[in-house]
This record gives C-alpha cells, structure tokens and sequence, in this order.
C-alpha cells in the first residue's frame, strides 16, 4: 500500500447506554503517523448500521443535547417496523440517515483542521452492541 493512502481501525466499547465518544484525539494521533506533516483528507467511517459520526462541540452539554434531539426526533418506542433487539431499537436503524455514518475532513500540515469547539465524535443510541469498529482513513494531496 502506498504511504498515499493509510488505514486503521480503532475499536471503541461504547457500552451499554447510548453514547457520544469524542474521538478527536484518536484522530489526531492516527494522523501523526499516516500524514506525517503532509495534507490531505481525513475519513473517518464507523461500519455499522445503528452509529454514526458527528462533527459537534463535546463537553458543555451539547453531546448530551444531540441524544436528546434524537430521541425526540427518534423515540425508542413501538412505532417501528425494525423490531428486533431491545424495545425501540429499529430508530437505532434510522440514525444513519439523520447521524451519517462517515465524515471526511481536512488535513493541514498533518493536522486536522477543525474549528475552535469541533469534535470528532461517535454516535451510539443501540444499547445491543457494547462495542463498535471505527476506521481512519488519510488520503495525502498529491
């Protein structure tokens, strides 16, 4: 593989209650090594079909906010067709669609160039997987 092109997976137990992990330093020490100094884009993709990821402030409630906001966008109740799992599970299926489950961002001089309060984070609302997969992936500029 050409130093081009760098991946690695970074395994997360996110538990058993839903969830907003910052993974902003994981990013940041994974593009230390792969971008060595050099631009380029960050992807950061979380294969599963109940998480997503999220660009958002950590640490002075807005984590909390947003699965606040999803659970009044998407309750944990009956309503849905995807039944299987614990009650309410089947919104865990739609999150993708509102939470997407990758995010691709810059890369400056090897570093990520986020704005001042932006966090790279993970979004889990399904209390079924205690564990999730994420993987980084730098595309250096040519």
């Amino acid at each position: 593989m050409s130093d081009a092109f760098t991946t690695r997976v970074l395994n997360v137990a996110t538990g058993s209650s839903e969830t907003v992990v910052d993974l902003t330093r994981d990013c940041e020490a994974f593009l230390r090594e792969a971008a060595a100094g050099r631009d380029g884009l960050l992807n950061v993709f979380v294969p599963h079909a109940t998480a997503g990821i999220a660009i958002i402030e950590t640490g002075a409630g807005s984590d909390d906010d947003l699965l606040a906001a999803l659970h009044s966008l998407l309750p944990a109740d009956d309503r849905w067709q995807h039944r299987h799992g614990s009650p309410g599970h089947g919104r865990d299926h739609v999150l993708p669609a509102v939470v997407p489950p990758h995010a691709t961002l810059p890369v400056l001089g090897g570093r990520l160039e986020l704005g001042t309060w932006q966090s790279v984070c993970l979004v889990d609302t399904n209390r079924d997987n205690f564990e999730r997969k994420v993987r980084f992936t730098f595309l250096a500029g040519s």
